[in-house]
């Protein structure tokens, strides 16, 4: 059912629940025995089940395991797989430097031995989501190999009806961390040649372990927190610091005539306030100066 937008703004032609970083362990067992990135994935799942029939798909951008043990990968689809049939949307993976490209495939794509980076083309109500593989086996730094880059240009050759989204584990954007520059996405300057004045309109990656975003050849990057720990960016400027809290997922929307990137924290938190359903409908059935009245007029303060 169609509602009343209450500003100028459409109401977003497609939302992804962009996730990163779970690090699952076989067993469930705790990351450095003590993150339980088992409860914290259950967590976010809770959250974003709220949003069923919203979501156009859920994107998880790579180091799904930490280890790349089977088992790992089989809890993380047997969690996230229930939450994309109850919300409708299209659950998509993407390969990172912990993850390991045959247990990968089999389990989370139900595919062979892939022989080679696991890049996919994934078309979702005519927005194109390519999924690429950045990982080194043996390594954590990024590259983008060049019969990937090569299998990208022809994908992007023809416009889909929505534009293409380009998720990657290795998002090419600056970090202020330590040492984080070593593990970047190498060969930067030839991804950019490939997706310059294409029909890109955004590109979703993981990694950082932060919630973050900047600009790459002219298009938004957007980077989601982890699940399983995140970098503290308040430490000295050459140490690296992770810490088991500020756990988030992103929502992206994305409008007729542009991209909007959420953080949502993950957690039980207390409510400070709160607007339901019953006011907004009250809203939705006023005019424009009405709507001003009742919502956005100033109360008078009260003394105490």
């Amino acid at each position: 059912m169609d509602h009343p937008r209450l500003g100028r703004y459409p109401a977003a032609r497609h939302v992804i629940a962009h996730l990163s970083d779970t690090h699952f362990l076989a067993g469930g067992a705790p990351l450095g025995g003590l993150a339980d990135t088992v409860a914290h994935l259950d967590r976010a799942i809770v959250q974003l089940r709220r949003l069923a029939g919203s979501l156009a798909a859920i994107l998880v951008t790579g180091d799904v395991a930490d280890l790349g043990e089977p088992d790992a990968y089989r809890r993380i689809r047997d969690a996230l797989q229930p939450l994309a049939d109850e919300t409708g949307a299209r659950l998509i993976w993407v390969m990172g430097n912990h993850d390991e490209r045959t247990p990968f495939a089999e389990i989370l794509l139900g595919e062979p031995e892939p022989g080679g980076p696991v890049n996919r083309v994934i078309e979702v109500d005519g927005l194109r989501i390519v999924t690429l593989d950045s990982s080194v086996p043996g390594y954590h730094h990024g590259v983008l190999e060049s019969s990937t880059l090569n299998w990208l240009d022809e994908v992007l050759a023809e416009p889909a009806e929505h534009g293409t989204v380009v998720a990657l584990h290795h998002a090419p954007i600056a970090t202020p961390l330590a040492l984080m520059d070593v593990l970047e996405l190498r060969g930067q300057d030839e991804f950019a040649d490939v997706i310059r004045g294409r029909d890109v309109r955004a590109i979703l990656g993981g990694h950082l372990h932060y919630p973050t975003q900047g600009e790459f050849a002219g298009i938004p990057v957007f980077v989601a927190g982890s699940l399983a720990y995140t970098m503290d960016l308040s430490a000295p400027p050459r140490e690296l610091v992770g810490i088991d809290g500020g756990h988030s997922v992103s929502l992206v929307h994305f409008f007729d005539d542009g991209v909007v990137s959420s953080v949502v924290p993950v957690g039980a938190f207390a409510e400070i306030t709160s607007f339901g359903e019953q006011f907004l409908r009250e809203v939705e059935d006023l005019d424009d100066a009405g709507r001003l009245e009742r919502f956005s007029r100033k109360r008078e303060a009260t003394g105490g």
